[in-house]
């Protein structure tokens, strides 16, 4: 069996802002991604926008 990293992706909905270039990223949940490449995402809550953004997550060193 070869060694197999989970690839974890942060899912955020963007809300934009009364305020022009003020957008506020809202963590949502997360998805993994399968060995199939498909991806199973876990929301903790629904966008009203009906928006999401999915992204690979970062590292504590990589977002300082």
């Amino acid at each position: 069996m070869e060694n197999q990293t989970i690839k974890i992706k942060d899912v955020f909905v963007i809300k934009e802002t009364a305020d022009k270039g003020f957008t506020q990223w809202i963590k949502v949940g997360v998805g993994f991604i399968n060995q199939d490449g498909s991806i199973n995402v876990i929301l903790d809550s629904v966008p009203l926008n009906g928006k999401l953004q999915i992204r690979d997550r970062k590292s504590k060193q990589q977002a300082a």
